[in-house]
């Protein structure tokens, strides 16, 4: 999932009190100005779609949501929730579980209002396990310490237990999306360590440590952008990165996707497409099938989907999205969703080139365009939507931050 800013401005949340949703990447679509504005197409999107939106789901307090997951193999979810008062500093949080289908808040706990507590959902593991990160500012600070708590079941609608991260005082951005297979795997940064960025992997549900892989802070840091996705029939972690997205006018260096043998640590790369008069840019969401090893990925300054072949390293297709052309910079898309029971691709497109607002955009894993879902009201960078598969249905951020968006597909 796309590494979106509440995991940083949450820990400011008590202090400052107006946390803000907005782009992943503080450089890549403000940096080109009016040089790459989107241009027209000449077909616009001739696929009738299928899908539709459902409910709205509403957080019980009226807070913002900070993170969210759905059980792929039940009809649970989870959030966590905070809001400002009338009080200076103090701060109303929870964490809730709601229905799949209804869109009805079931349940909520570790419901406090004050200046020391938060929380943020990290997703959804096998068994109906959810990490949470539950943020604690010391008595003198406006820093927060971060401890990981465990919700195993969602529908136990309480922490159950806690996840001890293997080293101090690290920050979870991403998780590898599997509710299949034991293995999970998080993508994190050491906070006393200059940020150095890690890969763990994990089993969540019962806090232990298979793996931990030190990454080089100069590829893997932040300012790259990196994408984490986990290929799970081969035992393998995936991060999509831009080494270089070049600057103003000037195309970068192509992307590169590096693959990871989670048992072994050692890792191959390889070259994504580089497509258009200014490249590709950053890689802004990355989606990963866990049984076939098809990967797509969004790129923030041609508008493109591109399709991978993890196992075999090789590029399958580049995809223009609809009505856009390879400069339409403002029309990139964002998250991508993953459908592995229908082998399908949804990618969040913030501002749709064919018609007004946003839209989801389906594809197949040989990057076929299937439909388009219109409708949605998205953020800049909108992390990929959350799936079930066997129901065909899925929960997007929006459309106001203290919404759910329930749709059909």
């Amino acid at each position: 999932m796309c590494n979106p800013p509440w995991r940083r401005t949450i820990a400011f949340l008590i202090a400052f009190s107006t946390p803000m949703l907005g782009a992943c990447h503080g450089g890549g679509s403000g940096t080109a100005g009016n040089a790459l504005l989107p241009q027209s197409s000449a077909g616009r999107d001739s696929v009738t779609a299928r899908g539709h939106l459902g409910s709205v789901l509403s957080t019980k307090d009226g807070g913002q949501i900070f993170g969210f997951d759905i059980n792929q193999n039940g009809t649970d979810g989870v959030l966590a929730s905070a809001r400002d008062t009338n009080k200076p500093g103090q701060v109303k949080v929870s964490v809730e579980t709601f229905d799949q289908n209804s869109g009805a808040v079931t349940g909520s706990f570790a419901v406090q209002t004050g200046s020391v507590n938060s929380y943020a959902v990290d997703g959804i593991f096998a068994g109906d396990v959810a990490l949470v990160t539950h943020y604690v500012i010391p008595k003198g600070s406006i820093f927060a310490n971060r401890r990981y708590q465990v919700v195993s079941p969602v529908t136990a609608q309480k922490f159950t237990g806690v996840w001890t991260p293997p080293v101090v005082d690290v920050d979870v951005l991403q998780h590898g999306v599997n509710q299949t297979s034991a293995t999970g795997l998080l993508f994190a940064i050491e906070l006393k360590n200059q940020d150095n960025p890690d890969l763990i992997v994990t089993d969540v549900a019962t806090n232990t440590i298979s793996k931990v892989i030190h990454l080089d802070p100069n590829l893997f840091g932040g300012a790259n952008g990196p994408q984490l996705g986990q290929y799970v029939a081969g035992n393998q972690g995936v991060i999509a990165l831009s080494p270089d997205a070049g600057a103003v006018g000037l195309p970068g260096a192509a992307p590169i996707n590096v693959v990871f043998d989670l048992a072994t640590g050692a890792s191959t790369r390889f070259t994504g497409f580089n497509n258009g008069s200014f490249g590709s840019g950053y890689v802004n969401g990355l989606g990963v099938d866990p049984n076939t090893s098809v990967a797509a990925t969004t790129t923030e300054l041609n508008a493109q989907v591109e399709f991978y072949n993890i196992a075999k390293r090789t590029g399958i297709k580049a995809a223009q999205l609809p009505c856009t052309s390879s400069t339409s910079q403002l029309n990139s898309g964002a998250g991508v969703g993953v459908d592995p029971v229908h082998k399908l691709f949804l990618v969040a497109d913030p501002t749709y080139a064919c018609s007004a607002g946003s839209a989801l955009v389906i594809y197949d894993e040989t990057g076929k365009l299937i439909e388009t879902i219109t409708g949605f009201k998205f953020a800049i960078a909108e992390p990929a939507v959350v799936l079930n598969p066997s129901l065909r249905m899925g929960w997007a951020f929006g459309p106001r931050f203290n919404q759910l968006q329930q749709f059909f597909y």
